[in-house]
């Protein structure tokens, strides 16, 4: 194997790609809610949390349609290469099997709005649903200590790298291997539930593991909700402007129906990310064409204009009031 570039070379190369990215993540506007998450993207290096990932590369030997990228690649080009792509506000595909992406590193910047989003306080709990590859985990550690972060995901190949990669780091928050649909009980109560993977509805383990006005932020459909747990069991809020796309929970529930029945639907209305978020939501609930005349009637609605009610009943998703009339059941 080659000799690799000096260290102090690498670092340097990381250091400034660290900051180069944090710039970016700043131009997008995502440390505008709570610029100190600005010095957590700048004081953890993303590098050490993919040592490896996949890039797209048709017909790729043996990788199903992805080419490794990673860290001990024998050309110091490549390497360069790795630790550039290590630090573009991109996803990082980092677990691939069978040709199916199983676990990610998500977009920083879109990382850092939802971390503004979920409005840690000092002193927080905080749970994360979906370890992946563990730098979610340490950005949070950093901001509060290890010993108030929790992390679970159900695969143990993940969560053990995700421990090697935060200790490589400094970090020892919790990592657990377990169904995130279930939470981490023993761990209870957390102030503060983000999730990191696309759910069909809020588990209902989670609410009696919040504490008294916990604030939960997940992925649904292909936007953001932000609940608020006003009660104990109950939890109700809307969602964020921001589209997200995740890779789904593993576990305790199962993947929504894909809207894919929209030949019946005008063609320009087929490619509009809005109404795809509203056959999304009440797939299964909502025939195609009933949600694209609700969505024209009503103006072409705003993620924000939506909502999710848990507890109190089945959990519910309704457009602009809880009590109608337009309501239907998640999942």
């Amino acid at each position: 194997m080659a000799a690799h570039a000096p260290q102090s070379a690498t670092e340097d190369l990381a250091r400034r790609a660290r900051a180069a990215l944090v710039r970016e993540i700043d131009r997008s506007g995502a440390f505008a809610a709570d610029p100190v998450w600005r010095e957590a993207f700048e004081a953890v290096p993303r590098h050490l949390f993919v040592p490896f990932y996949y890039v797209g590369a048709a017909g790729a030997a043996g990788t199903d349609g992805f080419e490794r990228v990673w860290s001990e690649d024998p050309d110091p080009r490549a390497r360069d290469d790795w630790l550039r792509g290590a630090y573009e506000d991109a996803p990082l595909a980092t677990r691939v099997r069978a040709g199916e992406l199983v676990s990610s590193s998500s977009q920083p910047s879109l990382m850092a709005r939802m971390l503004a989003e979920l409005d840690v306080r000092d002193g927080h709990h905080v749970l994360e649903i979906g370890a992946g590859t563990g730098y979610n985990a340490a950005l949070l550690a950093h901001r509060l200590g290890d010993s108030r972060v929790t992390t679970i995901d159900l695969d143990a190949e993940i969560t053990e790298a995700a421990r090697r990669h935060l200790a490589r780091a400094g970090h020892h928050p919790h990592v657990v291997t377990g169904d995130g649909a279930r939470g981490v009980p023993e761990r209870a109560p957390f102030d503060r539930i983000v999730a990191t993977c696309t759910l069909t509805t809020i588990p209902p383990a989670w609410l009696p593991q919040c504490a008294p006005g916990a604030r939960i932020l997940a992925p649904l459909a292909t936007g953001l909700i932000a609940l608020r747990v006003r009660s104990p069991g109950c939890a109700e809020g809307t969602f964020l402007h921001t589209p997200a796309y995740f890779v789904p929970l593993r576990g305790g529930t199962t993947p929504a129906p894909r809207p894919d029945r929209l030949g019946g639907l005008p063609r320009r209305a087929q490619g509009e990310d809005l109404l795809r978020f509203l056959l999304t939501l009440t797939a299964g609930r909502l025939d195609p064409q009933d949600a694209y005349t609700l969505w024209e009637r009503e103006g072409r609605p705003e993620r924000e204009r939506y909502g999710v009610t848990v507890g109190d009943g089945p959990a519910r998703a309704w457009l602009d009031d809880p009590r109608g009339p337009y309501v239907w059941p998640l999942a």
